[in-house]
């Protein structure tokens, strides 16, 4: 499991975007530590989350430019 997020990224995220003001949200700091760690861990093992994702692909799967 991926460590918790150091709390300077934390509170800068905790910031909401204003679509996610809009949307409100009850604890926007957990929100924050869950959001960077999730991030963290498809950063840190991109071979372990990659293939799972349906928004991610590969040169081979993208049209031709």
């Amino acid at each position: 499991m991926t460590e918790r997020p150091d709390d300077d990224r934390v509170s800068t995220r905790a910031e909401l975007l204003p679509e996610e003001e809009a949307a409100g949200s009850e604890d926007p700091r957990h929100q924050a530590e869950e959001i960077l760690r999730d991030s963290d861990e498809r950063t840190q093992h991109p071979e372990e989350t990659g293939r799972a994702s349906t928004q991610t692909s590969t040169p081979a799967d993208r049209p031709d430019s």
